[in-house]
């Protein structure tokens, strides 16, 4: 039985045209990009490449993007670098309670260690925060604004271009975990207001473990790690060359593509949200739906738990979809993406993520919808809160 992959906000596969860029740096081309010789030039020159084809994709400079091991890393130099650079006169962060742990954890991290003082702002019932809220946080103690782009839970698009333009007129900096959205909406820094954004390759189907930290010329960082001159120390250390050319061949193909898998993950999103309705009673779906990602449907079925929904779209039709964020995977306490938007934990504990990519099919989405009906009927079945027509 051929899997049907529906978890794409949590990683996607890797594109064969990526791979086979990437191929020759494992093999022949495997020399330093620090090293003074050819294969060290090869390397360096490979590497500048993939920095001027992602520096296309979100609008930037290719001066302004340093390379990471992911979005969490370039979280933690951004949110760190500023704070540290600015603290103690500027010690205050804006953030939201939506945010990924990468964001989450590292300003309560600094909370807790280094006299930050932190403001985490609410978010309406679609997960969207108030700019008024926002405005009235800001204080000339403010060091950074930090509010993702778009949840990677729900796919709720974030006002960025509004709160790029207060932050200017605040004269504050805004960092921006933006790692669910390159590749995935239009996106140019410049427009937005951005000083500092992060990204990971393996979203916009490049290799795992590398990234990229997104740094308006003019904005200083204290260093966070020490031991080389790579990246403008930002991130010393051997520069990870194959991961580096796939995301930047990866960041080719999805600037190259954007509008035509917009078209399809959406037109397959909506397709399968039209048959839920139709097909299933007593759901609840999350997230904005004016200001969403295009690929994501946060669905709650409500009577039923969905570790266990999970457990038989696995087992009965090879169906991988996720209960959350990836990161937090295991962890059956509720999402705090959902409480913060004022669902339930009943709720919450009963709601899937299903997430599109550009090679799923409406006949793969029939599939799923000859097999989630039942399961979500047997389960609502052993559930004594289901109504008894269930």
């Amino acid at each position: 039985m051929d899997t049907i992959y529906l978890d794409h906000n949590a990683t996607t596969p890797v594109d064969p045209k990526v791979v086979e860029k990437m191929i020759p740096y494992f093999t022949g081309e495997f020399g330093n990009p620090s090293s003074a010789h050819k294969k060290g030039y090869e390397a360096s020159k490979a590497i500048e490449i993939a920095r001027a084809e992602f520096a296309k994709l979100i609008g930037a400079d290719p001066s302004e993007i340093i390379f990471t091991s992911g979005g969490t890393e370039a979280d933690n130099i951004a949110i760190r670098g500023v704070y540290f650079k600015l603290a103690p006169e500027k010690n205050h962060i804006i953030t939201t309670k939506i945010e990924h742990p990468a964001v989450l954890q590292t300003v309560q991290y600094l909370e807790k260690h280094h006299g930050a003082e932190v403001t985490y702002l609410d978010v309406d019932t679609g997960g969207r925060i108030n700019l008024d809220d926002l405005i009235s946080s800001i204080t000339e103690k403010t060091a950074l604004v930090t509010i993702m782009t778009a949840n990677n839970e729900v796919g709720t698009i974030q006002p960025i271009e509004e709160i790029g333009k207060i932050c200017a007129e605040k004269g504050v900096l805004f960092h921006t975990d933006a790692v669910q959205a390159a590749g995935k909406m239009p996106f140019d820094v410049n427009k937005l207001g951005i000083s500092l954004a992060a990204f990971s390759a393996h979203k916009f189907y490049g290799p795992k473990g590398v990234g990229a930290l997104y740094i308006k010329k003019g904005v200083r960082l204290d260093p966070q790690t020490t031991g080389g001159g790579q990246e403008k120390k930002f991130r010393p250390g051997t520069l990870n060359t194959p991961g580096i050319v796939g995301m930047g061949e990866a960041a080719r193909l999805a600037r190259e593509n954007l509008d035509s898998h917009t078209e399809h993950v959406k037109g397959l999103r909506d397709y399968f949200v039209s048959r839920l309705k139709e097909e299933i009673p007593h759901l609840v779906f999350h997230g904005d739906p004016k200001h969403q990602l295009p690929q994501v449907a946060s669905v709650g079925f409500s009577f039923v738990e969905g570790e266990s929904t999970l457990m038989f779209l696995d087992m009965d039709g090879n169906i991988q979809a996720s209960s959350g964020s990836a990161c937090s995977a295991g962890d059956l306490h509720a999402s705090h993406v959902l409480l913060a938007m004022g669902v339930s934990h009943a709720s919450a504990n009963g709601t899937i993520r299903f997430s599109f990519g550009k090679d799923n099919t409406k006949e793969q989405v029939d599939k799923v919808m000859e097999v989630l009906p039942p399961i979500i009927t047997r389960l609502r079945k052993m559930s004594p809160l289901a109504p008894k027509e269930e």
